[in-house]
């Protein structure tokens, strides 16, 4: 497959993509300040803002994580937006990033509400007892390490430091957020699968072809699997990029592939 040159939106997009990491990258304070105010937080949180669910497409946590992302607009976009036309395109990614972080914070509500309403009833009632219990079950792999640097004696927890821990470790699950355009990205691989099944695709890490829709039923499968088996540090929104997979298939089912149905 011949990639075009890039076309207004992509490289619009990009460019707004490379801004923002060039600001991150200034200094950790800036990065944290970015990340705070525009990474998609759980809806819960104290620092969420609607908003966040457009601007947290905008921002990403590495040059691996950016370059990764921004690859696959580059190939993958332009084809799509010369086909749609600019304004459906922007549409398109933009409503399936936004359905993407709206079904990952919708498959997260029961894992958090539990949390919150065992976190709470501890609060009003706290035994040591229960508070291992309580951490066993929502954070085997330990407390958040923010919450941990505030313990003076991390081997001795007092049942007021236990009250103290589960409130802080759950305002740090609740305010971490979700950053990155892999939903969108991911919806741009899936509305290309969709719309060009049979082109075939030469990738990097493969070096030979394979049509579009293996590719996207691949990667949708392995994405799956992943989210359902998550190894220990794996912080990837995997059921987010399945997010945006499925509002593109959405999206695509409404508008239907004629060419003359587009604006």
């Amino acid at each position: 497959m011949r990639t075009p040159s890039l076309t207004p939106i992509i490289k619009a997009i990009i460019v707004i993509n490379i801004i923002v990491f060039v600001v991150q990258s200034i200094n950790p304070q800036y990065d944290r300040m970015i990340v705070s105010l525009f990474g998609l937080h759980y809806f819960t949180s104290e620092q969420f803002f609607p908003t966040q669910l457009v601007t947290y497409m905008f921002v990403h946590s590495s040059i691996g994580h950016i370059f990764g992302n921004m690859l696959g607009l580059f190939f993958l976009g332009p084809i799509l937006e010369m086909h749609w036309g600019e304004k459906r395109f922007l549409i398109f990614y933009l409503v399936t990033g936004i359905g993407a972080g709206v079904l990952y914070m919708g498959l997260k509500y029961y894992d958090f509400s539990t949390l919150e309403a065992m976190t709470k009833a501890y609060i009003l009632n706290p035994d040591l007892t229960q508070f291992k219990v309580l951490l066993s079950k929502f954070y085997s792999e330990g407390i958040p390490s923010s919450v941990f640097g505030m313990l003076e004696d991390t081997n001795k927890v007092t049942l007021n430091e236990s009250v103290f821990i589960v409130q802080e470790s759950l305002k740090a699950v609740l305010n971490t957020p979700m950053i990155g355009a892999s939903g969108a990205v991911f919806g741009i691989m899936a509305g290309f699968g969709l719309l060009f099944p049979n082109t075939e695709l030469m990738l990097l890490f493969f070096p030979f072809p394979i049509k579009a829709k293996y590719f996207v039923t691949f990667y949708a499968l392995y994405e799956i699997y992943a989210g359902l088996n998550k190894m220990p540090g794996d912080n990837v929104a995997h059921f987010a990029h399945i997010g945006g997979m499925i509002i593109a298939f959405i999206l695509i089912k409404i508008w239907g592939t004629k060419r003359d149905s587009f604006y």
